[in-house]
């Protein structure tokens, strides 16, 4: 009976030692990469303006004046950024569409690169948006593809711009005449930044290696 009791604890210790090792030192591992990356706050992520902030000025002036006094500046910016991350969230937009790109299920052929820790590292991922299904599109990649124009009709009439749409209309944040109000400056303005992140990043990345390489020779 001894000898069971101590096979018993040994086994339990191995386990345990098991367990360990999948559960923590394993996962602490894979995500190696994400120990020192730098948290960008409000106000980096508003520090400079984006075109498509900058175009909405100039599209709908009168309008843009009205809702952001003062015109285009960093201040004006990240209210819009985060006013339109809290429509996203209040509007269920997270609940059909995800931000976040597997490398499972070809995901990287039908939306882009897979996502990676440090795009989430910033004040607009807090909390992360990943979203819990996909009744539409994932939105990770969305950056640059689509004009400020395309994301207004969309949002006012989605069946006008994708005819199998089943995404609801947000019209009450837009003028009879298709100007946004100031809800749809922020929406647009949020909707135009996703994806901004990994963009930079890997553009400093690129530069980096490229500045290495030089180095190098």
């Amino acid at each position: 009976m001894e000898r069971f009791y101590t096979l018993a604890f040994v086994a339990g210790i191995g386990c345990f030692a098991v367990a360990f090792v999948l559960s923590f030192v394993f996962p602490w591992m894979t995500i190696d990469d994400y120990h020192g990356t730098q948290f960008v706050d409000w106000d980096q992520l508003a520090k400079t303006p984006s075109s498509s902030f900058i175009e909405l000025s100039e599209d709908f002036p009168d309008e843009f004046t009205a809702a952001f006094p003062g015109g285009v500046n960093s201040e004006n910016y990240k209210e819009a950024l985060r006013l339109g991350r809290d429509l996203y969230i209040g509007q269920a937009c997270w609940h059909c569409h995800s931000q976040y790109v597997r490398v499972v299920s070809n995901e990287m052929q039908r939306f882009g690169p897979p996502s990676n820790v440090q795009e989430y590292q910033n004040a607009l991922n807090q909390p992360h948006l990943w979203g819990t299904r996909r009744v539409g599109p994932d939105l990770s990649r969305e950056y640059g593809l689509r004009t400020n124009g395309w994301h207004i009709a969309h949002l006012i009439e989605p069946k006008d711009v994708v005819p199998y749409s089943i995404m609801p209309s947000y019209g009450f944040y837009f003028e009879e005449n298709g100007a946004p109000k100031k809800e749809g400056f922020a929406l647009v303005t949020y909707l135009q930044w996703i994806g901004s992140e990994y963009v930079r990043l890997d553009q400093e990345a690129k530069a980096k290696a490229s500045a290495s390489g030089e180095g190098g020779q």
